[in-house]
């Protein structure tokens, strides 16, 4: 590659050098320049036309979005949905308890700042009951970080392997179908295909018959 790239230097060195050669000596007699003679242009060699083999391809379509479904899509999936909501259970009951005492205790501070004119304010106690409103506030939107924190980096920890599993299965189930190419409608545009071209339905009954998962709970809303 290097001495490619020096190639044309070298060319454009020469000529010049060829150049200067061929001017005259100051005081010199003028050499006579020979006519150029015409010749014939050079017949150009028949081009080698190189065979080369086209490769053959048979396309699919797939819609991971579908293996998700609770009731028809990968019922693994529904299986660790359900372990990962049931883990964080406690969590979520003690977060939604948090948020129903703000609600109690913004509605007294409200009904005591709607007093009808004349009522005299307990405005010491209304301050108290504000003060501490604002910092249940705080407590609910730290305590919601720090669950949600821990509940994607478990997801993560559940959904990895089955993802990979998955994967595996897919490609398996395109190879034994001589299909080469998969492509995933929930990730890429398609303005049209042939319905007979997506294997969704038909990957998700060959996985879920090959790896039965246990019986579902009932998701918690």
């Amino acid at each position: 590659m290097i001495r490619n790239s020096l190639f044309p230097i070298f060319i454009l060195v020469a000529l010049a050098t060829t150049a200067v050669a061929q001017q005259p000596r100051p005081g010199a007699p003028a050499t006579p320049r020979p006519t150029p003679t015409a010749t014939a242009p050079a017949t150009a060699a028949p081009a080698t036309q190189a065979t080369v083999a086209l490769p053959t391809s048979k396309i699919a379509i797939i819609n991971t979005q579908e293996f998700m479904d609770a009731k028809t899509g990968i019922l693994k999936f529904t299986t660790v949905v359900n372990k990962l909501n049931g883990e964080f259970q406690k969590q979520r009951d003690d977060l939604n308890a948090l948020r129903a005492r703000g609600e109690a205790l913004e509605a007294e501070i409200n009904k005591l700042r709607d007093a009808p004119a004349g009522t005299p304010i307990d405005q010491p106690a209304l301050q108290v009951k504000v003060d501490q409103l604002e910092q249940l506030k705080k407590d609910v939107q730290r305590r919601a970080e720090d669950a949600q924190g821990a509940y994607n980096k478990r997801r993560d920890e559940l959904f990895q392997p089955l993802q990979l599993e998955i994967g595996a299965a897919l490609e398996a189930f395109a190879k034994a179908r001589g299909i080469n190419v998969v492509i995933d409608g929930a990730a890429v545009p398609l303005l049209y295909f042939e319905e007979s071209t997506n294997i969704t339905r038909a990957f998700i009954a060959d996985f879920n018959s090959k790896n039965p998962a246990a019986a579902a709970t009932t998701p918690t809303p």
